[in-house]
């Protein structure tokens, strides 16, 4: 059964959402929370990451502002919690998870990650940091920004070290198709494999079925590309 179990980050105690599947596990994956807490959609994904074969593991990202979960239309809400993270801070959360799963039996190249939202861009983060087997983005943002104290990702491409793909939805009004196209030249200098996958009738968060935003067809292709993605550089290399 999942449970959330706790482990030891910067700044005190962090909540881990822990969905091991029946049997041996494949591998072991990362899934990063959108902007609204470690909520029933992200459990959710362990779960079915979990029915793949996957040791799915989320971190509360927002322990040190009070770990909440925050309504969808909560936008003022989020925003406290957002600007209580730093990228040395994340960098810590991301450590202390992978040191839960190495315990566990799963380090380096046996370890991918996927994040949603606020997640997708602290996905990217995590693959310039560490050599996992694997990185998706869904609609992160900070393509040409600074987010989290960290630099803009078409400027971070270079220090990928897991093959990572990227998932957008061209109505997504804050993440401009521009901002995606230049993201996809960007990666071309990237040293690992990189793909990014434009949706032309999906918006932001087009992947989460408890949002307005939702794109059954454009959820589900992003769904069965990110399995293959995770099959052939996470279990299959």
């Amino acid at each position: 059964m999942p449970q959330t179990v706790s482990v030891e980050s910067a700044d005190g105690p962090m909540g881990l959402y822990d969905a091991e599947p029946e049997g041996a596990a494949r591998a072991a994956v990362m899934v990063i929370q959108e902007a609204f807490g470690v909520n029933d959609h992200i459990e959710d994904v362990c779960r079915r990451l979990s029915a793949e074969g996957y040791r799915a593991v989320a971190p509360h990202l927002f322990h040190r502002t009070g770990d909440p979960i925050l309504g969808y239309g909560d936008i003022a809400q989020v925003m406290p919690h957002i600007q209580g993270m730093s990228a040395s801070g994340l960098e810590s959360d991301l450590d202390a998870t992978l040191a839960y799963l190495a315990d566990v039996g799963f380090e380096g190249t046996r370890v991918g990650v996927v994040g949603f939202c606020m997640g997708g861009t602290i996905a990217f983060l995590a693959a310039t940091l560490q050599a996992l087997g694997a990185a998706v983005t869904f609609y992160g943002g900070g393509i040409t920004e600074v987010r989290f104290g960290m630099r803009p990702m078409v400027e971070l491409v270079t220090e990928l070290k897991a093959p990572w793909l990227g998932l957008y939805g061209d109505r997504d009004q804050g993440i401009p198709v521009d901002q995606v196209e230049a993201l996809c030249k960007a990666v071309e200098a990237a040293d690992v494999p990189t793909e990014i996958v434009r949706y032309p009738d999906a918006d932001h968060g087009f992947h989460c079925d408890a949002r307005d935003s939702y794109h059954e067809q454009s959820a589900k292709d992003a769904w069965q590309r990110t399995l293959r993605w995770f099959d052939t550089y996470l279990v299959g290399r």
